[in-house]
């Protein structure tokens, strides 16, 4: 999965340097003499309280709401260089969910305690209306990637009237095709290239399913190596933390975080909630539209299994994006490629509607 690497926090004001150690009410709608809006805070979302931020030059501009990958991954740390400018002509809005970052240091999970897609959906649906409110807007445009492509379809399929449009990257299907495809596909790549060292790896851990956690570390360093021989790197700054996320107790929920939902995705013996994950058995009809955007290079969703995912879905609209030189992970063509999307497919459709 994705690397991007109690106290009840309130407002924090863009630029400030720490955050703020007190209650946070609950929030009223954004006056409308407030043009620009810079909020990180807690907010009480499925019972418990999960960290909400909220950045834009101008809060009447369309809000995306953007659902983190891992699972246990959240770009807040991140987010300046990649959203920064974005900002002029959106609001980000993001959230650290249940089990991951700033949530996680708040509500440690008690030892047992599950993570469920269903759990997840439904916080990320209380999340949107939250937003929808405090911004005063109807719907917003939902964003996702990796394991958030899983999360954002079932939102999207469950509450399309709050979205005016749902855009996933590096998109999961179905996680019994998405695992068969990247083994076999890394493996050749392994064999091709007389690595006898990742080829025996490979080879031990065999083909999935696989009941030893383990087994998706090992392939995904293997899927790692060979993506970053053919793709465009991401810039050395996305990786640079904002300082209020990097403090000792930020990075310690951070990888706790990290360590739980890894768990809880793959599973001790296989079990997790990816192994749960069929997106066809959502039903190929959406009431808004998708669009998905892919690198050619991905090892983990390898094209034609997100691909064939695809070709089966009916929107109101729907677009497949593949990228040269781009795997995995974000790199400035994804940005780009998402940008496009945004300004090309979704924004006219909103100007419509509106």
């Amino acid at each position: 999965m994705s690397k991007f690497l109690g106290l009840i926090v309130a407002l924090v004001l863009s630029g400030a340097p720490g955050l703020a150690l007190a209650q946070a009410p609950a929030k009223p709608p954004v006056s409308a003499a407030v043009k620009t809006i810079h909020e990180e805070g807690f907010v009480r979302i499925g019972g418990i309280e999960q960290w909400v931020t909220l950045h834009g030059q101008d809060r009447t501009k369309p809000v995306i709401l953007m659902a983190h990958g891992g699972p246990g991954n959240p770009m807040t740390p991140y987010a300046n260089p990649y959203f920064k400018a974005w900002e002029k002509d959106f609001v980000i809005a993001q959230w650290d969910q249940r089990g991951a970052g700033m949530t996680y240091g708040r509500n440690p999970p008690a030892e047992g305690e599950p993570l469920t897609v269903e759990t997840l959906r439904d916080d990320g649906i209380e999340v949107a209306n939250h937003v929808r409110q405090r911004l005063g807007q109807q719907k917003l445009i939902l964003m996702g990637g990796s394991w958030s492509s899983i999360l954002g379809t079932h939102m999207a399929k469950a509450r399309p009237d709050l979205f005016h449009a749902y855009i996933g990257s590096s998109h999961l299907a179905r996680s019994a095709d998405n695992l068969k495809a990247s083994y076999e596909r890394t493996l050749g790549l392994a064999r091709a290239a007389e690595d006898q060292d990742a080829i025996g790896k490979l080879e031990t851990i065999g083909p999935p399913p696989w009941i030893n956690p383990r087994n998706f570390g090992i392939i995904r360093r293997i899927t790692r190596k060979y993506e970053a021989a053919r793709i465009d790197p991401a810039p050395a700054e996305w990786m640079e933390r904002a300082p209020a996320y990097a403090t000792p107790k930020a990075l310690a929920d951070y990888e706790g975080g990290e360590d739980y939902s890894y768990i809880e995705f793959v599973g001790m013996t296989g079990e997790g909630m990816y192994s749960k994950t069929d997106l066809y058995a959502l039903g190929p009809k959406f009431a808004l539209p998708v669009y998905v955007i892919l690198g050619e290079q991905d090892l983990v969703s390898t094209p034609e299994v997100a691909r064939a995912w695809f070709d089966t879905i009916q929107a109101p609209d729907k677009a497949f994006v593949l990228l040269p030189r781009t795997g995995h992970d974000p790199n400035p063509a994804m940005a780009a490629a998402q940008l496009e999307v945004l300004r090309s497919r979704v924004l006219p459709r909103i100007g419509k509607t509106n």
